[in-house]
């Protein structure tokens, strides 16, 4: 799995892939193939979703706790 690739771009190849599908531009012989990279596509979107969120949280915490020193002073 390529976690090189950005969220924006795995998530637009995603689209692409859900969309042959959904028009039934996919043959049955890559199908499965399609699959299985969505399913790759899907996991490098959710662990750097996941990571977006840890560095959000992490960064809040970081700003109340320094809110919170300068309220102490």
């Amino acid at each position: 799995m390529s976690d090189k690739l950005n969220y924006t771009a795995a998530f637009e190849e995603l689209q692409k892939i859900v969309s042959e599908i959904e028009k039934g531009e996919i043959s049955v012989d890559e199908l499965s193939e399609k699959v299985k990279r969505a399913a790759q596509l899907i996991k490098i979107c959710k662990s750097k979703l996941t990571n977006t969120e840890e560095d959000v949280n992490r960064i809040l915490q970081e700003l109340a706790s320094s809110g919170d020193e300068e309220q102490q002073n």
